[in-house]
């Protein structure tokens, strides 16, 4: 269940509760009069089945709510309420199968902003990844793709293609080329500190390496595990569940290829750094392929069971 707390401008908000009432899968309706303060209104409570959660946001922006009043939506972990069980069940389809549009947007959008924070965690991951490869130590590599941000952007590009919202992709693609671009230029200057003190060598990055010397060698396998990352990380975000979202971070090789790429560059052994580079461009395309097309399904399924009486 989803619960809404809404501002209502004293004259619109017979209007709204009207819509409400309408929404199947609604219930606990509250309308407080003339208790908000800022904005000036009244304030009206409700819960809405999460399935029907998208509807009924759409129907108040509809009303240009967002604009005279505000619309706040949060999850509720816990509900003992009868009444709620059958709003749940009056709605159509399954709350986990349920795409929240609204909040997927601002998720990504917020993921994707580029701040100092996104810049620090990407660069902080590649560098991590920089001691893995050199040290062909997984454990590292694991790591990094756990502190990498960069799923964020790219479920943010794969949103704003299916619902058409260009700042988003343009927002999107800039974090996601200026926060690889700092990262690898950062971990490129790190690696050369590194070997200036003795803790990197070329000997090691040439070296044998049979944990991690997959990373600056694609193939289709690949692309094949980006796709199926895409896919179960966009699913995560879709249905809330953020557990998922970490192991899709560590099936991935995004910031360790960034980071070979970028130490092998220290080093100018082109060689691993178009391969690493091939691997990371194969790695990107295929979550955002997979992100696009599994949101473009959802989409119709959604549309397609809301439809059926």
């Amino acid at each position: 269940m989803l619960h809404l707390r809404l501002i209502t401008p004293a004259g619109q908000t017979e209007e709204v509760v009207r819509l409400i009432e309408r929404t199947v899968g609604t219930t606990h309706l509250v309308v407080l009069p003339g208790t908000a303060r800022d904005p000036v209104g009244d304030l009206v409570l409700c819960d809405v089945a999460r399935e029907a959660g998208d509807e009924l946001i759409a129907g108040l922006r509809r009303l240009g709510l967002e604009d005279t009043g505000s619309i706040a939506v949060e999850d509720i972990g816990l509900s003992l309420s009868r009444r709620a069980e059958e709003a749940e069940k009056e709605a159509p389809g399954e709350g986990a199968d349920a795409v929240l549009w609204e909040g997927l947007i601002e998720a990504t959008h917020e993921e994707s902003t580029l701040s100092v924070t996104y810049l620090a965690f990407i660069t902080l991951a590649t560098m991590i990844a920089a001691c893995g490869v050199v040290l062909d130590n997984a454990i590292l590599i694991v790591g990094a793709m756990a502190v990498g941000p960069e799923f964020g952007p790219l479920a943010g590009i794969s949103t704003a293609l299916v619902r058409r919202r260009p700042r988003l992709a343009w927002r999107s693609l800039l974090a996601l080329l200026v926060g690889f671009a700092v990262a690898m230029a950062l971990t490129s200057a790190f690696s050369l500190l590194m070997d200036a003190v003795g803790l990197f060598s070329e000997d090691q990055l040439e070296g044998a390496r049979p944990n991690t010397g997959f990373i600056y060698a694609p193939d289709w396998f690949s692309f094949v595990v980006a796709v199926l990352a895409g896919i179960a990380g966009i699913l995560s975000l879709t249905s809330a569940k953020s557990g998922a979202l970490v192991g899709v971070a560590i099936s991935v090789t995004t910031v360790p290829a960034a980071a070979n790429a970028a130490v092998a560059l220290a080093y100018g052994d082109t060689s691993q750094t178009s391969g690493s580079t091939v691997q990371l461009l194969l790695n990107l395309l295929g979550i955002v392929l997979a992100a696009t097309v599994t949101l473009l399904t959802q989409k119709y399924f959604w549309e397609h069971r809301r439809q059926r009486p």
